[in-house]
């Protein structure tokens, strides 16, 4: 039997209609239930602060929990793995760093594309490494540090959060600007590395300063240089890089927080939004200034900008690492 042409068009307006409206609600009722933030390092990690940070302050504007899970492991590449096999429906995220969502492409062979399996969400800091050492360490400053390991090739230690990781890379650059040989130890999470560095089981770090702050103030370790062009707010005695006889030796570790690939708009800007909130909320903004962190201005906080800041990233680091034959 033939269908009149016009009630087949009624049937599909129809359809339409109500396609529309699913979304329609579907959008007004996001999110209905916890939201999981996948964190790449373990719990206690200068990485993982920032998380939860963030996490408490956007769960006031979404109205439903978000629970940070640490999932760590392989230079951070298990985390954002386990998200990119999520259901893309806004209820696993990735917070992740300028080494889990572009170095790790460059260094090692990952079952996801870091630039295609997920949605961006927003930028949210970015910190400076700095240069720290075991309390013990004889020299008094950078200059001194670097004559006593040219000195002493091969003996000593820096911790790292894995090869091709930020802080390997810097130390990699470090020894060529220095000419300086000595052993790279893995850990899983910079505040390991941080533990055995306080016992003195290894000799230094290159670390996001928000973890080194609080035990350079307690006199655990030594902090030498701030790896940027600006001086710390939080340890306005540690001179930069530049000052210390090192210029443009910078290493940075940026965050963002991305979704699973396919979740809708609608999750997307409301997710963005939280993370917008949480930022200008000034008890936020001031925890992570005093841990020596910078925020990006609102205009670099889109979903946009974040995709557009990564990918410049990536083709300014990919072949650098593929030049040093970093895997």
């Amino acid at each position: 039997m033939l269908i009149p042409r016009r009630r087949v068009l009624g049937l599909l307006a129809g359809t339409a209609a109500l396609v529309a409206k699913s979304r329609d609600t579907a959008a007004q009722s996001y999110p209905t239930h916890s939201i999981t933030l996948v964190a790449p390092f373990p719990a206690g990690g200068a990485i993982d602060t920032v998380g939860r940070l963030i996490a408490e302050r956007m769960q006031e504007s979404l109205g439903q929990p978000v629970v940070v899970e640490n999932v760590s492991g392989a230079s951070g590449s298990v985390g954002p793995g386990r998200v990119a096999r999520a259901a893309g429906d806004g209820y696993t995220l990735s917070l992740g760093t300028s080494g889990t969502h572009v170095l790790n492409a460059a260094t090692m062979t990952l079952p996801y594309d870091v630039l295609k399996d997920f949605e961006p969400i927003a930028l949210l800091s970015t910190q400076p490494l700095m240069i720290v050492a075991r309390k013990d360490m004889p020299a008094a400053n950078l200059k001194e540090l670097i004559a006593w390991l040219q000195s002493n090739p091969d003996k000593a230690t820096q911790g790292t959060t894995g090869l091709g990781s930020t802080n390997h890379l810097a130390g990699v650059l470090f020894q060529r600007t220095t000419k300086t040989r000595y052993a790279f130890v893995p850990y899983r999470g910079t505040n390991l590395a941080m533990q055995d560095l306080i016992a003195g089981r290894i000799d230094m770090i290159f670390d996001l300063a928000s973890l080194s702050i609080p035990h350079v103030r307690a006199g655990s370790i030594k902090a030498y240089a701030v790896m940027g062009d600006n001086r710390l707010a939080a340890l306005p005695d540690v001179p930069t890089v530049d000052e210390a006889s090192l210029p443009g030796l910078y290493g940075s570790v940026w965050m963002g927080l991305w979704a699973s690939k396919g979740t809708p708009a609608f999750a997307i800007d409301k997710l963005n939004a939280a993370v917008m909130a949480a930022l200008a909320n000034p008890s936020v903004s001031k925890r992570l200034i005093d841990l020596g962190y910078e925020l990006f201005p609102n205009e670099q906080r889109t979903p946009e900008a974040l995709a557009a800041f990564q990918k410049r990233e990536a083709e300014k680091w990919w072949p650098i690492v593929k030049d040093a034959g970093i895997k």
